[in-house]
């Protein structure tokens, strides 16, 4: 027994607590008190969650994929269903595919050929969204469409895993609605408001954690934060740590880094930031990348 308790990844559940409690304050009895701090305690518990939600997928904190995906069951964000999640997620880990415009699910660069034939309109919204503002500000529905307009195509293929992934999601966003409904202190309004914030804050996090790089090692970043934001992304700024290591859990990422920094540094040629004020102060009015992939073949 004691064997077993020894085994518990209790960090991940004492996060998992803090979580449903942040979010269940802010949209009932905080919302009750004050609207706005309610709709910010309601966005940290949704992004606080998808970071979870981030653990659970890579095995944590039990071995069983089945309880680790019980105890996220909840889409407090509503935006992406935890099936799909996991697929695209565990995709984007190989690390040879890393920003490829069709191979990587979560890369931001389009082949240059597709690029060019966008409308000017497009490319504007594009650009746009390769800044920071832009990203926390228009970059939640952006990837949010773009998301559901691949999934309906695939399921329109006849792909059964897609559509199973997007049938268990409607029980999970219909828990969240109904509490929302029957217990929540905030309109719907706010509360939609409150999940699309949550979405921005995951954008901060996703905004540079890869580059356009010859060599794969050198494509994934190492941002030395150890403020609120590394807190809510549960050190996933120690990106390349996590690519390296991910099985392991969130709270040795600090340690293990520390205990080899020159080593990760030199792995991914240096592509490094000390903290997120040096990235908003550097990039929140200027895109750190172009959007058509500046390496693809032929280009």
């Amino acid at each position: 027994m004691f064997e077993r308790l020894r085994g518990i990844e209790w960090p991940t559940l004492a996060m998992l607590a803090l979580c449903y409690g942040l979010w269940a304050l802010g949209t009932v009895w905080v919302a009750a008190l004050w609207l706005p701090l309610g709709m910010g305690l309601t966005a940290l518990g949704a992004a606080l969650h998808s970071s979870l939600t981030h653990e659970m997928l890579h095995g944590h904190p039990s071995r069983n994929p089945l309880i680790n995906a019980a105890l996220v069951f909840p889409a407090l964000s509503l935006a992406v269903p935890y099936l799909r999640f996991k697929d695209t997620h565990l995709a984007h880990h190989r690390d040879s595919i890393l920003t490829d415009p069709y191979d990587d699910p979560e890369s931001n660069y389009f082949d240059p050929k597709v690029w060019h034939g966008l409308s000017r309109g497009r490319k504007r919204l594009l650009r746009l969204n390769n800044t920071l503002a832009g990203r926390l500000l228009i970059g939640p529905a952006l990837g949010s469409w773009a998301f559901v307009a691949q999934d309906m195509r695939l399921i329109r293929a006849g792909d059964r895993r897609v559509l199973l992934g997007w049938l268990l999601h409607i029980p999970a966003v219909a828990v969240v609605l109904i509490w929302v409904g029957m217990l929540g202190q905030m309109p719907l309004w706010a509360f939609l408001l409150s999940s699309y914030a949550a979405l921005s804050i995951l954008k901060i996090r996703t905004f540079l954690e890869h580059r356009a790089h010859e060599d794969a090692r050198g494509r994934t970043v190492v941002i030395e934060d150890r403020g609120p934001l590394a807190l809510i992304f549960l050190n996933n700024n120690l990106h390349v740590v996590h690519h390296m290591h991910a099985a392991v859990p969130w709270y040795r990422l600090p340690r293990l880094y520390r205990q080899n920094r020159d080593r990760y540094l030199s792995r991914n040629k240096g592509y490094h930031y000390q903290s997120y004020a040096q990235i908003f102060a550097r990039y929140f009015w200027r895109a750190k990348d172009p959007v058509p992939h500046p390496l693809w073949p032929g280009e």
